[in-house]
C-alpha cells in the first residue's frame, strides 16, 4: 500500500497557498489559474491556519451575496483544517477525507508542511495498489507466477 510520503515524491510537494488577509478574489484566480479546487491558508511565518475551497467561495460568497473582491480568505476559509502525516496510507486518507466529507489534506510532517493530497490523488493511488494485487492474485491462481 503507497503511503502519502511516496505519492507526495510521485506526484511533487508543491504548496500552493494564499495569505489570511488576501481576498477571495486572489485566491479563486490563483485555483482558476493553476487548475485546482482548493488552497493552503498560511500566515507569515508560513504556517497553516485554514483551507479555501471553490466550495467555501460558492456557499459564503456567492449565495451570501459578499463581493469577492473585498471579502478576506479569512472570513470564508475553514480554519485548523484536518491533517495527515506523510506515513498514512492512501487508502487511511481516502477513509478520512470519505468520513468526514473533504476533498484535501495537509500534510504535516513532525508538524511541517511538506504537501497536500486531494482526493483525487488518493483515489489513483488506491485503484492502483488493488489492481497490483489483483494482477498477482491471478499469477497466483492461474500458476503464471
Amino acid at each position: 500500500m503507497h503511503t502519502v510520503r511516496s505519492i507526495l515524491r510521485r506526484k511533487g510537494a508543491e504548496i500552493l497557498s494564499v495569505r489570511p488577509e488576501g481576498t477571495v478574489l486572489e485566491a479563486i484566480r490563483l485555483m482558476a489559474e493553476k487548475r485546482i479546487g482548493a488552497l493552503l491558508v498560511l500566515d507569515g511565518d508560513g504556517r497553516l491556519v485554514g483551507i479555501v475551497s471553490e466550495r467555501d467561495y460558492a456557499r459564503k460568497v456567492i449565495l451570501e451575496g459578499r463581493r469577492s473582491d473585498t471579502t478576506r480568505v479569512a472570513d470564508i476559509m475553514t480554519p485548523n483544517p484536518i491533517t495527515i502525516d506523510p506515513d498514512t496510507t492512501a487508502e487511511e486518507g481516502l477513509n478520512l477525507m470519505t468520513d468526514r466529507f473533504i476533498r484535501h489534506l495537509p500534510v504535516l510532517d513532525n508538524g511541517k508542511l511538506v504537501g497536500v493530497v486531494s482526493i483525487g490523488d488518493l483515489v489513483k493511488w488506491v485503484i492502483r495498489d488493488q489492481k497490483l494485487a489483483i494482477d498477482e492474485l491471478e499469477r497466483y491462481v492461474t500458476g503464471s507466477a
